[in-house]
Parts: C-alpha cells; sequence; structure tokens
C-alpha cells in the first residue's frame, strides 16, 4: 500500500453515538485521519444514528469534543458540511430505502413477513437439532399470492438480502491479504427494518458509494460481515473502496478486549480508564494521546516510540499496520505523556497548566505561573500533577504541614529545631536571594549541623512548601522570595516550638 491509490483518497470514521468514544474508536479515527493526511486526501466523519434504541443525542457532542481535542478535525460532516452530506443516517433513510428496494427488484433481496416470535422458535428449533443458529428463508422464494397474503394482513416486512447459496466469497483486505468464505455459511441478513431504518450493513455500502469513500479502516469486529459487505457491492455493481481491518487492542496484559464492563487493571490494581474523555480529564495531552495510539498496531519505523503527528504523516501506509491484536502499554503512555509535556514551548504549557489549575479551584497569577512552569516541565506525567505538586504557589493562603511532617529520618525536635534556626539565620543575611547564592549558604550547613542534604533541605521544603513532595527548594525559595520564606520558617519553629 506504499504506492499511490489510484482514486482520489477519501476515508470516514462512522461512529455510532451512545456514550463516550471508546480509545479504541479514537484509534480507528486516528489511522483514518493520517490516512487521509498522508495523501492529501479527505477524512469524513459520519454519524451512524440508525439504530434508534440506543443513540444518545448528547454524546454527538462528546464524541466531536474528543475528536477536537486529539486533533483530528474532519473535512467533511457534521457542523462542517461538504458535498456529499448530509452526513447523519438518520436523515438519510430516504436513499437507504430507495437502494433496498432497487435491490429487491433487481431479485438481489426479498421482502421477509416473518415474525419475532417465528424467527426465535426457528432459532430453539436448530439448537434441538444442534444447527448453527439462523434464518431458514422461509420467505425467500414466497410466491406472488403468498406475499399478497401476507401483505393483506398488514404485516409490514423487513428486506432480507438474498445471499447465494453455493460458492464461495473471496475478500480482499489491505492488512490480512485474502480470505475464502463460503456462501453455505453465510445468513440472508437484514437490510431494511420494519420501521424504515437501514442496518448497518446497508447503510455502510450505500454511504460509503455515494461519499465516494475510496479506503475503509475499521475494526476487525467486522471482518465476519465482511463477505456480506462484498456481496452487496457486487450487486450493486459498484466500486468497492479497498478495506484494511484494524486489529483489536487488548487489554495490558493481553487477555481480552478494552471494555468498559469490565475495565481492566494495571499491576497495582488501579482501574485503566477506557473512554477518551477519562484521559483528558486526568491530563494527558493530545499530542502524547494519538502519539500512543499510532504504535499500538502500527510500526512508525528505526524504532522510535515518540514523535510527533506530522511525522506520522509522512510515513503512515496501511503495510506498516500490524494484523496481529496489541496489548495497551499503559505504562508507556505516563512516559509518553511527559516526553511532550518536556517538549512544549514553555508559554504553551504554562497556558494548559492553567486550565487544570482553575478547574481544581485556584487564583492562577500568570505571570507566576510563567516561573513556576519551568520547576515543574522537567517533572509532570501528567498536567493534573501541577496540583499536588506547585499547588501551594497558588493558595490564597498557606496550609503549613504537621509538626511530625518538618522532622526528617533519623532527626528528632530538636536537631530539626536547630536547623530551622540556622537556616534561617543564613537567608536573613542575604541580599542576593537568587537560587544560587541560596544554595551557597546552606549547603554548608549540613556539615555544620552533621546532616545530609536530604534531612536539612527536605525540613526546609516541608517548612516553606507546607508538603514534602515539591518543585526544586532553592528555585522555589526564589519565587517565594526572601520574607515569605523567612516568614514561613518562622512558622515551622513555632510549630514544633522550638526555644527562640
Amino acid at each position: 500500500m506504499s504506492d499511490s491509490p489510484s482514486r482520489p483518497v477519501r476515508t470516514r470514521f462512522a461512529p455510532s453515538p451512545t456514550g463516550s468514544l471508546h480509545i479504541g474508536g479514537l484509534r480507528t479515527a486516528l489511522f483514518n485521519w493520517l490516512f487521509a493526511r498522508h495523501y492529501n486526501g479527505a477524512f469524513i466523519l459520519r454519524i451512524e444514528d440508525t439504530d434508534q434504541k440506543r443513540f444518545d443525542p448528547s454524546a454527538l457532542d462528546t464524541l466531536m469534543e474528543a475528536l477536537r481535542w486529539a486533533g483530528l478535525q474532519w473535512d467533511e460532516g457534521p457542523e462542517v458540511g461538504g458535498a456529499y452530506g448530509p452526513y447523519v443516517q438518520s436523515e438519510r433513510v430516504a436513499l437507504y430505502q430507495q437502494w433496498a428496494n432497487w435491490l429487491v427488484e433487481n431479485d438481489k433481496a426479498y421482502r421477509c413477513y416473518c415474525s419475532s416470535e417465528r424467527l426465535q422458535q426457528v432459532n430453539k428449533d436448530k439448537e434441538a437439532r444442534k444447527e448453527p443458529p439462523g434464518y431458514d428463508r422461509h420467505c425467500r422464494d414466497l410466491t406472488p399470492e403468498q406475499r399478497a397474503a401476507y401483505e393483506a394482513q398488514g404485516i409490514t416486512p423487513v428486506i432480507r438480502f438474498r445471499m447465494p447459496l453455493d460458492g464461495q466469497t473471496i475478500v480482499q483486505d489491505a492488512i490480512r491479504g485474502e480470505s475464502v468464505f463460503d456462501n453455505a455459511n453465510q445468513q440472508d441478513a437484514v437490510l431494511l427494518k420494519s420501521d424504515g431504518f437501514p442496518t448497518y450493513h446497508l447503510a455502510v455500502v450505500v454511504d460509503d458509494h455515494f461519499m465516494q469513500i475510496s479506503h475503509v479502516m475499521r475494526a476487525i469486529e467486522w471482518f465476519p460481515s465482511f463477505p456480506l459487505h462484498v456481496q452487496l457491492w457486487q450487486a450493486f455493481g459498484w466500486e468497492m473502496p479497498i478495506h484494511a481491518h484494524l486489529p483489536v487492542m487488548l487489554n495490558p496484559n493481553g487477555k481480552g478486549k478494552m471494555s468498559k464492563r469490565n475495565p481492566p487493571k494495571d499491576k497495582y490494581g488501579n482501574i485503566i480508564p477506557v473512554m477518551v474523555h477519562d484521559y483528558m480529564r486526568a491530563g494527558y495531552l493530545p499530542e502524547a494521546m494519538v502519539n500512543f495510539l499510532a504504535n499500538i498496531g502500527w510500526n512508525f519505523g528505526d524504532e522510535r516510540e515518540f514523535f510527533m503527528m506530522d511525522e506520522a504523516i509522512q510515513r503512515f501506509d496501511l503495510t506498516r499496520i500490524n494484523p496481529a491484536n496489541s496489548a495497551f502499554p499503559v505504562e508507556k503512555l505516563d512516559w509518553l505523556n511527559g516526553e511532550h509535556i518536556r517538549a512544549l514551548p514553555a508559554d504553551e504549557l504554562a497556558r494548559r497548566l492553567r486550565t487544570v489549575l482553575v478547574n481544581a479551584g485556584f487564583t492562577v497569577d500568570d505571570d507566576l505561573l510563567r516561573r513556576v512552569t519551568p520547576l515543574v516541565q522537567i517533572r509532570l506525567k501528567t498536567l493534573n500533577e501541577i496540583v499536588s505538586l506547585a499547588g501551594f504557589f497558588f493558595r490564597d493562603e498557606f496550609l503549613p504541614a504537621p509538626p511530625e511532617e518538618l522532622i526528617q529520618e533519623k532527626m528528632d525536635a530538636e536537631k530539626t529545631c536547630r536547623a530551622l534556626e540556622r537556616a534561617y539565620e543564613a537567608l536573613s543575611t542575604l541580599d542576593d536571594f537568587s537560587h544560587a547564592a541560596q544554595e551557597a549558604v546552606l549547603r554548608p550547613l549540613t556539615d555544620e549541623l552533621g546532616l545530609k542534604p536530604k534531612q536539612l533541605f527536605g525540613t526546609l521544603r516541608v517548612a516553606v512548601t507546607g508538603q514534602r513532595v515539591a518543585t526544586p527548594l532553592f528555585e522555589t525559595n526564589e519565587i517565594l522570595g526572601k520574607n515569605v520564606v523567612l516568614e514561613r520558617i518562622k512558622m515551622a519553629s513555632q510549630t514544633l516550638v522550638c526555644q527562640p
């Protein structure tokens, strides 16, 4: 698939808005988007909402928000428009009905009047005979008189495809090569339901044709339906898109599909999210998420795992997609997210961190945030970690730590008081409160006090920030300023009831 396609590239992502976007759905959208961008083609968003029982109107906005967050802007579709719309299937019902009837008129499909009760009984009888379930083609060859009798009863039929009863269907998949299916094992699938809405099988073929889709990349779950779709394309006499069925994204342990109903867990027993919005709320960068997903089932080449989407666009083609199912390597997501955080310009990172802090209830001074950002940029794995690591900079009131937090390992209250007292004296003498000047006077104190640096600096960190884990001590002090730092050291001494 490295050669240029013979027709203009048009790919599509066609989700059913029944809830939040699954992380596997985002990967499917990503692969379609990358392929379209690689060939300067069009990426189409098409909404498959014909399952009216499961359709959730609010899910459409959620879905589009997730795609835009990931940077997967569509060229045609809802809120964008295009020459091949409408792009919502419920607005195209008349088209499906037209072509379903065309199939009937051309003896490629037939009307089925069987009730749901009869269909259930057929499957029960087949089960008793230890036969595979499925429709028995009762209505496939009705006489005109029999059809008229059903019509006279007011029964609204479905339309079923007239699948060939013998021979084979050969399918070509751009990832998996050629596969052969015996037609005798296939079903006469329902194409148009009794409510006039299409099933997936009819709608996907009609839409892909009239939207001039050139390449279909979809989940491997649809592979068993592939022979039916091939037969439908042939029945219509239309040029079929190139198909590529993508591998399943498995749980991190390689067992089972990533599922919301049975959510996977990491090695510590923590639940791993499977919905895109969970990762959005957890402080992951879209750049990291699409980089991460591109690595699952596709190979960038030269053993690189960290890359930007512009680089992926240049290299993306179907030959690098591995047909084997791939585990979800969740531990690499935090690593990649940290790498992308460090790759951001500091001003851009500050802008994103501002949103996190505001959402957490902090009042953010932008000048202060710009000074803090370089201190956290090399330490963050997710944006949300800014709250625990450096939220103290933005609190309206300082929250001192409990006295026991001030006392470091192998120290006692007396040693801690002495350390606070001498640090206060040393810092008080400084006119230059830069981090280098602080370090120059505080490091010698460790020998004088008989302490290790992590003991003295640990005590001071808790005293100044109110927490054991925070941004680097000397740089933190420089940003807070001499007066604030001295005031907090004095407060810590009072907390320990140190002698004046």
